[in-house]
């Protein structure tokens, strides 16, 4: 297996997730953050690239309007932020959709691009299946992402199931699903993560089925 060349995207680590109806609940972002933070410290001595992404609903939005609080940057993410990232202002679901950073990407010979922030229920999950399309390895940070909780017409879903289940999914075919550590440690030892398939996930889930 060849060396991955990574890239480590940060998306949306705004002040808008840390408070209010948007507050990320699992995991708590008392304990994301500090993994979030502790990706960006291993990709910059490992010399990845680093692209930082916030989501911008338009001029007066109710949430993530620029020129406002919750638009900006968490202070842990802006203080090691250099020169040298990626900066992206992105309107949809997906980092890539309407934006230039899979150029970006593809022009530093990046083929393995590692999603951390959130949400996992929203931007993870829509950058992670886009690029199955675009050509691009993924891989998701457990412990340096998060959701909440989850109720509308459909149905409702606490954040731990929300985000649980989802990783799940993830790692059954659009992504390597690992936690921080492991990352790092990969980096290390110049390793991909090794994500599960659906088939695979699919035999191991018949262990799921009660029997009749």
């Amino acid at each position: 297996m060849s060396t991955p060349r990574r890239a480590l995207i940060l998306i949306d680590v705004q002040q808008q997730y840390f408070s209010g109806p948007l507050e990320i609940q699992y995991p708590p972002h008392q304990e994301s953050l500090p993994m979030i933070a502790k990706a960006v410290d291993a990709a910059t001595a490992a010399g990845i690239p680093v692209a930082v992404i916030q989501h911008s609903a338009g001029e007066g939005a109710p949430v993530f309007a620029p020129g406002t609080f919750g638009f900006e940057l968490h202070p842990e993410i802006e203080r090691r932020r250099t020169g040298e990232w990626k900066a992206v202002v992105k309107q949809y679901g997906s980092v890539y959709a309407g934006t230039d950073l899979a150029e970006w990407l593809r022009k530093h010979d990046v083929d393995t691009v590692t999603l951390a922030g959130y949400m996992t229920n929203n931007c993870v999950l829509a950058s992670a299946v886009e690029a199955e399309f675009l050509g691009f390895t993924t891989e998701v940070l457990s412990d340096a992402t998060g959701a909440i909780n989850l109720t509308n017409g459909a149905g409702s879903a606490d954040a731990k199931t929300v985000h649980t289940t989802l990783l799940a999914l993830l790692n059954s075919n659009w992504a390597a699903v690992a936690d921080t550590d492991t990352w790092t440690s990969a980096i290390a030892a110049n390793q991909a993560l090794i994500g599960s398939d659906l088939g695979s996930s699919a035999v191991a889930g018949l262990e799921l089925v009660p029997q009749v």
